[in-house]
C-alpha cells in the first residue's frame, strides 16, 4: 500500500484589524520557521459596509435600535470570522500541513467599558469584537490561541522563544524575503504570533 504521508505541522498568525486581519501561516521547526503562506482574511461581510465597523453604524442611532444593530452586526462578524478560518484550514489542509496553534496580535487589550468618550469606546468594543470572534472560532476547531499586544509583542515574543528582540525582528524580517507582496508591519507581526505559537520543541514531520 501506498504510504500517505504525516501532515506538517503548522501554525497561524493574524494581526487583527478593524473587519479583517493578515494571516500568515509558518511550519517549523520552532527553532528555523519558514514562511508558507500569507494573506489577507475578512473579519466582516464586503456586502454590509456596517460590519466593518459596527459599533460605529449605531452610535447614531437610539439606544434600543443601536443595540439591535450591534447584535445583528456582531453575528455578521462571527460568521465572517468563521467562513475565514475554515477556509484557512481548508487551504493548509490540502497542502499537506495541519494547524497546532495560532497567534493573535492586537492594538489593545484594554476594558472598553472603562473608556469614556463614545467613540474611542465603539473602537475598544470593536477591537473586542474582533479579536473574539476570530479567538472563538479557532478554538472551535480545537487550535489552542494566544494573544499578543502589538507594543509588546516582540519583548513578549522573545522572551518565550529564547531569543533577543534584534534577533527575533531579524528572523521575522527574514521570512518574507520569498514573499512576493508587501512584507510591512502587520505582515511581520502575524508571522511573529505564528512562530510564538509553535508548541516548545515542536519539530517538522518528515
Amino acid at each position: 500500500m501506498e504510504r500517505i504521508p504525516k501532515p506538517i505541522p503548522a501554525t497561524l498568525g493574524f494581526r487583527v484589524k478593524s473587519g479583517w486581519a493578515m494571516a500568515v501561516l509558518l511550519v517549523g521547526p520552532r527553532n528555523a520557521p519558514k514562511l508558507v503562506k500569507c494573506q489577507a482574511v475578512l473579519l466582516s461581510d464586503p456586502r454590509i459596509p456596517q460590519s466593518k465597523q459596527p459599533c460605529h453604524a449605531a452610535l447614531e442611532l437610539p439606544e434600543k435600535e443601536g443595540k439591535t444593530l450591534r447584535k445583528k452586526l456582531a453575528r455578521i462578524v462571527a460568521g465572517a470570522a468563521k467562513k475565514s478560518v475554515h477556509e484557512l484550514l481548508r487551504q493548509a489542509s490540502h497542502e499537506g500541513h495541519a494547524v497546532v496553534g495560532a497567534g493573535l496580535v492586537v492594538g489593545s487589550l484594554v476594558d472598553p467599558t472603562t473608556l469614556h468618550n463614545e467613540h474611542i469606546r465603539a473602537h475598544g468594543l470593536e477591537g473586542q469584537l474582533f479579536r473574539t470572534v476570530l479567538r472563538d472560532a479557532l478554538c472551535a476547531q480545537e487550535i489552542p490561541c494566544q494573544m499578543l499586544l502589538e507594543k509588546t509583542a516582540y519583548i513578549t515574543a522573545s522572551a518565550a522563544l529564547s531569543k533577543s528582540p534584534i534577533d527575533t525582528k531579524r528572523i521575522v524580517a527574514g521570512l518574507g524575503q520569498l514573499h512576493e507582496g508587501s512584507w510591512r508591519a502587520e505582515e511581520k507581526l502575524a508571522a511573529l504570533a505564528a512562530w510564538m505559537a509553535f508548541p516548545a520543541g515542536a519539530k517538522r514531520a518528515v
